[in-house]
């Protein structure tokens, strides 16, 4: 079975961050192992009092699952929100252990690192501390095979002022990696997923919904690292990933449900429906 590291927080009631990747993982098939880098009861945006995980916890944490020989066994890593900048530190050097512990073959090649920047979000900007923004930019946008940054966050990373899908997939080529954009521009009525290579670049587009659950971001990089895994092209993976976001937020609007049904709904995230209109940029 496929394995992922997923170095985010974790909140126990809300399907967002790390918690919600969990789930969705698993949909296909792959099984997660979260190093969660803070804990709460329920989201910080309804007034969830948690903890941040303490640096010398986070690495004795990720040292016991090195010691059970699993960074041998990952074939994906996902990194969302930290809350302190040590903790990037330490998320750097275990992608860096991850990449050059020897690998059985059963195990197949090199593992994916998928970097969602989880910086800060329009209108309220920047969200997490400046020195833990800072480490993020430096120590693991560089590391990254495909990073999946909001729209306002890619802003933040290429420091442009983005009002277009041409703008935003020009901002992401400059960072030198493939990446899948959230909150893409797309027409008034609609939310884009941009999906940005060296060759083309793809705007994914869906009727936009009122009051959306929080915790896309976290479904579309997991869904997207998920498709990457089983070996599907880029771009399909990135066509399934709009279909399903597409699909979950749906199903949250007509159950009026608070969180993203990402139980259930699984099937719907292996096998979406969902319309969307695709443009080439």
């Amino acid at each position: 079975m496929p394995t992922a590291l997923i170095l985010s927080s974790f909140v126990a009631a809300s399907r967002i961050g790390g918690a919600a990747q969990q789930y969705v993982l698993a949909a296909h098939k792959i099984d997660p192992v979260l190093a969660p880098t803070s804990l709460f009861g329920r989201t910080p945006a309804r007034g969830g009092q948690g903890e941040v995980t303490r640096p010398d916890v986070f690495r004795r944490m990720l040292g016991d699952i090195e010691a059970d020989a699993l960074f041998g066994m990952i074939d994906l890593i996902i990194t969302g929100h930290f809350s302190d900048a040590e903790q990037v530190e330490i998320a750097a050097g275990v992608i860096e252990r991850v990449r050059t512990t020897k690998r059985s073959a059963d195990w197949g090649p090199r593992p994916l690192v998928l970097v969602d920047p989880v910086l800060g979000d329009a209108p309220g900007g920047l969200y997490v501390r400046p020195e833990v923004a800072n480490a993020v930019e430096t120590l693991l946008v560089p590391l990254a095979d495909w990073i999946t940054p909001n729209l306002w966050e890619l802003g933040f990373l290429t420091d442009r002022q983005i009002t277009t899908a041409d703008e935003a997939r020009d901002a992401a080529r400059s960072l030198g990696k493939p990446a899948l954009v959230t909150s893409a521009p797309a027409r008034p009525d609609e939310i884009g997923l941009l999906y940005v290579d060296k060759e083309e670049a793809v705007l994914f587009a869906h009727p936009a919904v009122e009051n959306t659950p929080k915790g896309t971001g976290d479904l579309v990089t997991a869904s997207f690292g998920a498709g990457l895994v089983e070996g599907m092209d880029p771009r399909d993976a990135a066509e399934r990933t709009a279909r399903a976001a597409a699909e979950i937020v749906r199903a949250a609007r007509l159950w009026k449900s608070a969180e993203l049904p990402i139980i259930a709904m699984a099937d719907r995230l292996v096998n979406p429906t969902a319309d969307v209109r695709i443009e080439v940029l």
